[in-house]
């Protein structure tokens, strides 16, 4: 009987401890769990890109390329989703009201700080709407013609929309740094041309090299192979300095002082993120920033790599909406 006893309660014992074990072993992996995701560690799906613009713009480029690199330091595949519309605030929406679980992300870029003063209303706030993630990069806009419109540079481009008052037309998307330098060198310059507004830069990129438009403001990184091919004449470009992947292209400055447009790209996702997400997140940006074939592709098409931190870019981003509110202010501009 004692011997019975005595098995009892060794077989006891050792159910104790199975159960302890079980036990520790489950809030060791809860403590590596995200919060917000609970049993899982993030990722544990795919994760969706949502580009607020059409295919073929400096944002797709971007996100497309960065996608299989982050697929492979994730551990997930990255679905990038066009939502293009309403300059851009239709996809930002969209990225706004989704769950806060780092699955759906926003590849946002300087509408964000734009809208708010070129719209009189808008359906999310571009700060506390958001969770800021990283700044990933920033990019030079240039001014370029089709190669049929008679001009070599900044001055010959004036006198001409000058000699042709609402002839000269171009296709931006509306709300971005591209379309708001057109109206800041129309209002500087005191031409008349027409400044269309697309759902994405890159349609109406599309259509300037098919010569339906005769110029367009975009990015170095959507613009330069059409450059490059001679599809299009760079006539100018719009930093405060000339950039090394145009060198001999002179800046808008050289002739209007103190003109200056240029763009960035910068993650985001729905306000109220867990921490943890947030970082791992930047962290897989930032690392597919620094492969040496991102680094390459991006440097020879005049993007400069930022991959700054969440807290960075929480202090940048009202800078930059008060910023871009003073270039609305003084071109006029208005939301379409």
């Amino acid at each position: 009987m004692g011997t019975t006893a005595n098995t009892a309660t060794t077989a006891n014992a050792a159910i104790l401890l199975i159960s302890i074990g079980a036990t520790v072993a489950s809030a060791s992996a809860m403590a590596q769990t995200p919060s917000g995701s609970p049993g899982q560690v993030f990722p544990a799906k795919s994760i969706r890109i949502v580009v607020p613009a059409t295919p073929g713009g400096g944002t797709d480029i971007l996100s497309r390329l960065l996608s299989p690199k982050l697929t492979e330091n994730l551990g997930q595949s990255m679905i990038v989703e066009n939502r293009a519309g309403a300059s851009t605030n239709i996809g930002t929406e969209f990225v706004a009201r989704a769950p806060p679980d780092g699955y759906t992300v926003l590849m946002a870029t300087t509408p964000h700080a734009i809208n708010p003063s070129l719209f009189a209303k808008l359906s999310f706030d571009p700060v506390r709407d958001f969770t800021m993630i990283s700044q990933l990069a920033l990019t030079q806009n240039v001014l370029v013609v089709h190669p049929s419109l008679p001009v070599g540079n900044v001055k010959e481009f004036i006198a001409l929309a000058k000699a042709r008052p609402d002839q000269l037309t171009a296709g931006t998307s509306g709300g971005t740094s591209g379309f708001l330098a057109i109206e800041m060198l129309r209002a500087a310059a005191q031409i008349d041309v027409l400044n269309i507004a697309y759902k994405g830069a890159g349609a109406a990129l599309n259509d300037i090299v098919a010569g339906h438009l005769q110029f367009q403001v975009n990015t170095t990184l959507a613009a330069l192979p059409f450059i490059q091919s001679g599809r299009l004449r760079a006539i100018a470009t719009c930093g405060a300095r000339r950039t090394t992947t145009l060198p001999q292209v002179p800046t808008v400055a050289e002739t209007i002082k103190g003109f200056e447009s240029s763009g960035w790209y910068a993650l985001l996702g729905p306000a109220g993120m867990p921490r943890d997400v947030v970082l791992k997140l930047h962290a897989a940006f930032s690392k597919s920033l620094q492969a040496p074939d991102i680094v390459k592709r991006l440097t020879e098409q005049g993007v400069d790599i930022v991959a700054g931190t969440p807290d960075e870019l929480a202090r940048l981003m009202p800078l930059e909406i008060a910023k871009w509110a003073a270039a609305v202010k003084a071109s006029g501009a208005k939301g379409n």
